[in-house]
């Protein structure tokens, strides 16, 4: 047999039985990366996903990099884990990852998570709305898969309570002087900056490098100055995420554009699930937007997420309002990744 066909008959590498051996499915939502890790995670002990989450820092670790991190992953990789539910009207849970460490809310792997359930018939599946209810660190949430004619022909998602916390606050940013800010929570807390606060910026990709320099630098700049940034029932949901720079939209019938500079230095794809629910809340209390009225946001790659306005509530001493939020989902691969204990580089490793 000629070397060639022997490799046409050999084309799957059999991994050594002490290797550890780890499942994915990869996905994206809006060009944003998600990897759905299906197989081969370790168990994980806790009470509730914020107890799972203490666990996997504290004793996983270092597969969340081996899975985010080069040589598998990418600056910018995205990765959710899969657990059982702890509401009893739950169908499951979720973990998030990045290449920081675990996000209390994702809106685009929610999205994309929502779909595969269905693709990969997780759940009972019929014709019309399907509702699956998703356990995150930041509460539970519902999310919602149109199929018809067998076809998942939209997902969205109703949000965790999302609120202002200050509108038009002022922070002194090293090398950039005062910057205008807003500070509302989506499941996570972000800084709101218009980019034409900072002359030559733009949202899209001619200006990649100087949004993660300068969204890094107002992110550090109102931790270090604000002390705000408090969740009303949760400590450890109690942390700035990132910075997002909004703007004009590029693309008639879009709202805006904004771009999502989150965990260190990673660049939403998206439009940011999380972010747009947050940016909801700022346009309701501005009186910009009505109940029920959608706007569709950009992102720095001109994918779009429509996201409105559903409820009003109180969320502890905050006026919160319940968004919509809808995306698109895609399915782009499926892996198996092997953990070579000999590789010096097994853990994985980042240059950014």
């Amino acid at each position: 047999m000629s070397v060639y066909k022997n490799i046409l008959s050999k084309t799957h590498f059999d991994a050594p039985a002490h290797w550890q051996k780890i499942k994915t499915i990869d996905m994206h939502t809006g060009g944003e990366p998600l990897r759905v890790i299906v197989d081969g995670f370790p168990a994980i002990k806790g009470n509730s996903v914020l107890e799972c989450r203490q666990y996997v820092k504290a004793h996983y670790d270092y597969l969340r990099t081996a899975l985010m991190f080069e040589p598998r992953g990418h600056a910018d990789m995205y990765g959710v884990v899969l657990l059982p539910p702890f509401n009893s009207d739950s169908d499951f849970s979720v973990l998030f990852l990045h290449n920081e460490g675990y996000s209390t809310m994702c809106g685009h792997a929610t999205l994309a998570i929502t779909k595969l359930a269905v693709l990969q018939q997780w759940v009972e599946v019929q014709e019309g709305i399907n509702e699956i209810k998703i356990d995150a660190p930041c509460g539970q949430l519902s999310a919602y898969a149109e199929v018809k004619n067998g076809t998942v022909e939209r997902v969205f998602f109703h949000n965790v309570p999302s609120f202002v916390v200050a509108l038009e606050e002022q922070v002194e940013v090293e090398g950039l002087g005062a910057i205008q800010y807003d500070l509302a929570y989506g499941g996570a807390f972000y800084a709101y900056v218009e980019v034409d606060q900072i002359p030559g910026l733009t949202l899209d990709s001619s200006s990649y490098r100087n949004l993660i320099e300068y969204g890094m630098a107002i992110k550090h700049a109102v931790i270090q100055q604000k002390t705000n940034v408090v969740h009303p029932f949760e400590e450890d949901l109690s942390l700035l995420y990132g910075t997002i720079f909004t703007g004009k939209a590029k693309e008639e019938g879009a709202h805006s554009r904004n771009v999502c500079i989150f965990a260190e230095g990673e660049v939403d794809r998206s439009p940011t699930g999380s972010g747009v629910s947050g940016r909801a809340a700022i346009h309701f209390k501005r009186g910009e937007i009505k109940r029920n009225e959608a706007i569709k946001i950009e992102s720095i790659l001109g994918s779009t997420m429509t996201v409105e306005v559903k409820k009003e509530l109180k969320y502890g001493s905050w006026d919160a309002v319940v968004p919509e939020v809808s995306g698109t989902a895609h399915v782009v691969g499926q892996n198996e990744f092997v953990i070579d204990p000999n590789d010096p580089f097994a853990k994985g490793f980042i240059l950014r």
